[in-house]
């Protein structure tokens, strides 16, 4: 059943929820066997919704799920997600009792921070679980490999700290035979095998993102940290072969004006583009740069109506972008009829045999489709089927 939209605005996001499943279920099966699934639900879900995404990916097998922020693991805690959560990265000084008080474990890699974690746990009668982040080349987080058994031996005897994990993040995944993902590779073992030799609890052991999980069986380890991939987006053109995965997010609105202007009249701001002759629709959509849709799109994109392609014209807007309909044209790609109020138009997602997904807009922005979708799910309301 097609869905209308909100009452408000006639512009939303749709979040297939039965295909989440599927793809959370597909990448669980890419598993070593005893390998837990951490799901990546940062930046809300990577736009997707976070609270409704857990309790899915949960139900298909996953039993850990990591933020990027403190505020993150918090609003999960708040809507009742009782599930561990990595917050990936170290965060201020100040969050600690925020930590302790939603049992949020951070990401540690500084001596500093992890006193003052557990003070604050031990001040509360509690144990701070935390993950240490060991930097192997990636040169963004976590404590440099050579100095990761010291710093352990530095915070180890506080009784408020227990590590629940030791992990790193690998730069170069994606690409099959890479001397420097063999050599990030070489290092983390390295680092475990030490910090094991020095008599020091490791916690779980992570180091796959959704490419090393797909493509490199071989360290999976304790746990993979699964992200992109979730939402039906593969990582890279080579990760597609391996496992089938289906797109989560559509992006849909409504026509909220049509009309055929005279021939010369210009759309948007800037007058960027001018009806060129007659029988051409101009239609709005309420959907622009504020809901994720990138102005440096504009009179480049399409967009799908009735099963048909039609070319976004003009400036995209804050709110709302524009586009044409020509409607003596022979195009096979054109819609079937002239565009009406109220038609539904597709922004990224499918309708009928065509479809415009996350990759072929990233392609257009010189961009990744992480950011696609994630920069869909800033204002949109979601409706989830």
């Amino acid at each position: 059943m097609e869905v209308r939209g909100p009452e408000t605005r006639w512009s939303w996001v749709e979040v297939n929820l039965a295909a989440l499943r599927r793809n959370t279920s597909a990448l669980r099966r890419q598993l070593s066997r005893g390998t837990q699934m951490m799901c990546v639900v940062k930046a809300d879900a990577y736009g997707h919704g976070a609270v409704p995404c857990v309790k899915v990916m949960h139900s298909a097998g996953a039993s850990q799920f990591a933020v990027a922020t403190v505020a993150e693991g918090v609003a999960l805690r708040e809507a009742g997600i009782e599930w561990p959560i990595l917050v990936l990265s170290e965060p201020p000084v100040e969050s600690v009792g925020t930590l302790v008080e939603h049992d949020l474990m951070p990401a540690v890699y500084t001596a500093e921070f992890a006193l003052a974690l557990g003070e604050a746990a031990a001040s509360a009668g509690r144990v701070a679980r935390y993950h240490l982040a060991v930097d192997t080349g990636m040169t963004r987080i976590g404590v440099r490999r050579q100095d990761a058994v010291e710093l352990r031996r530095t915070i180890d005897f506080h009784r408020g700290l227990e590590c629940a994990g030791t992990f790193t993040h690998f730069a170069t995944a994606d690409l099959p035979d890479d001397w420097d993902f063999a050599l990030q590779l070489n290092r983390f073992r390295e680092t475990v095998a030490a910090l094991r030799g020095a008599g020091l609890e490791t916690g779980l052991v992570h180091c796959d993102n959704t490419p090393g999980t797909i493509l490199h069986p071989e360290c999976h380890f304790d746990m993979c940290r699964v992200g992109i991939g979730l939402y039906g987006l593969h990582p890279a053109d080579v990760t597609r072969g391996y496992v089938d995965l289906e797109p989560v997010m559509s992006v849909r609105g409504r026509v909220v004006r049509v009309l055929y202007p005279s021939v010369g009249d210009g759309v948007g701001y800037g007058l960027t583009y001018r009806v060129p002759k007659q029988n051409i629709q101009i239609a709005t959509v309420p959907i622009g740069y504020a809901d994720g849709l990138a102005r440096e799109l504009s009179n480049k994109m399409d967009v799908l109506v009735d099963g048909g392609r039609c070319r976004q014209v003009g400036n995209i807007c804050m709110d709302q972008f524009m586009f044409a309909v020509d409607v003596n044209s022979a195009r096979a790609y054109r819609p079937s009829r002239p565009v009406e109020y109220g038609d539904v138009v597709t922004v990224l997602g499918a309708d009928g045999d065509e479809r415009i997904d996350a990759d072929e807009m990233a392609d257009l922005r010189h961009t990744i489709n992480y950011e696609i979708v994630c920069d869909f799910g800033m204002r949109l309301e979601k409706i989830y089927t």
